[in-house]
């Protein structure tokens, strides 16, 4: 039996860090760019050999970072170039890049369309110049409109916009401003996240300092809120706790992550999840090069866990209950030959009688309260 997998590729690089991003990432590091990419492609090329062997095929491509296109256009080329000759891939694998506005023009983006990439993720965050200035982005709205008409042009019909509530200074009107303008671009995705105060941010010095102040909780939830009854009445269906697509255009990437299937990582702190195994490369940008000119790869590999059944059907659910439609009790029954409403049964009647999740014939699945209190859901299969 044929399993289809995604990949991953992480490029680190970005023009500036932004001041809420504890990804890993490198700001101007255009001494060991060339480098990377000769490592990268050599991984890419290496790993191929550990699936040679079995039926496994490609239906997902996620280059994501950093700043992917803050790179030249070739050496993305280069990157798909050695995935598609390394790897078996379906027909119309679903190919997606992370663009920044003011990162790309059109030619570069008429690059990606031609190397066979076919879903553009935008990272715009807010419609709002003043609000994009305080967290250190490197655009203005004018820029995105620009992106965003260019990835037209060029015949990108899958777009997805990216959204960020819970800001420091946001008012519930600068989120109605950005979603009647987003909504008229007509993009067949939206993502909408509520900003995360990391440690170790610019952002998180500014709140520990009190120069900036985060909105209440009450007020991020009535801008969830918002979101999810304007884009529902425009159309798009809000499927997975952060995310809304028109129909027919869910992201299969991470639809894929969230269903549990297996997926491969390349480049620096990328992860893997490959035969019930979670591992990751390093973050060290330096030692991952090095490595690769040394012969001594294996030390950019760290091992996090061999999952045994019951961690698995615990993180299948974790990351179904992810997802506004759940878990299906006959998926978790056909993976597992197990009934969740059994297994689980403890932790089901808790969340259950606090009003967070219904249990349904074939679906388990938040309530209104338990998407607001979503964390204190997941915890249950930690």
């Amino acid at each position: 039996m044929v399993e289809n997998i995604g990949i991953y590729v992480h490029i680190p690089f970005c023009k500036q860090k932004c001041k809420y991003c504890d990804f890993v990432s490198f700001k101007c590091a255009e001494d060991i760019m060339e480098d990377y990419f000769d490592c990268l492609i050599q991984e890419i090329t290496e790993k191929s050999s550990e699936i040679a062997n079995s039926d496994v095929c490609i239906d997902t491509i996620y280059i994501g970072g950093g700043t992917p296109s803050i790179v030249p256009a070739e050496k993305i080329e280069m990157v798909i170039e050695a995935i598609k000759k390394n790897y078996k891939l379906i027909q119309s694998p679903e190919i997606t890049i992370e663009v920044n506005p003011g990162t790309v023009d059109e030619e570069k983006l008429q690059r990606y369309y031609d190397a066979g990439i076919n879903r553009i993720s935008i990272g715009l965050q807010s419609t709002n110049d003043k609000l994009l200035k305080m967290l250190g982005r490197i655009h203005n709205y004018k820029q995105f409109e620009a992106t965003y008409n260019s990835a037209r042009e060029v015949g990108f019909k899958n777009i997805n916009v990216d959204l960020m509530i819970g800001l420091p200074m946001q008012t519930i009107s600068d989120v109605s401003d950005s979603l009647e303008k987003i909504i008229k671009k007509s993009p067949e995705h939206i993502s909408v996240y509520s900003l995360i105060l990391e440690e170790n941010t610019i952002l998180y010095e500014q709140i520990e300092h009190g120069e900036l102040t985060l909105p209440s909780e009450e007020l991020e939830r009535e801008m969830y809120w918002k979101v999810k009854e304007e884009l529902e009445h425009s159309g798009y269906n809000h499927y997975e706790i952060s995310n809304f697509s028109k129909p027919g255009f869910n992201s299969k990437h991470n639809t894929n992550c969230w269903d549990q299937k297996s997926y491969l990582g390349f480049g620096v702190a990328a992860h893997s999840y490959y035969d019930g195994m979670r591992y990751s490369n390093i973050e060290s940008l330096k030692k991952y090069v090095q490595n690769y000119k040394n012969g001594e790869t294996v030390y950019n590999v760290v091992f996090h866990e061999k999952q045994d059944k019951e961690s698995m059907m615990k993180e299948f659910m974790l990351l179904g209950l992810r997802k506004i439609g759940g878990v299906r009790v006959s998926e978790f029954k056909k993976k597992f030959t197990q009934n969740p409403l059994y297994v689980f049964r403890n932790e089901l009647n808790k969340l259950s009688s606090e009003g967070l999740i219904e249990v349904l014939a074939d679906e388990i699945k938040l309530t209104d309260k338990g998407i607001d209190l979503a964390n204190q859901v997941w915890m249950e299969f930690v």
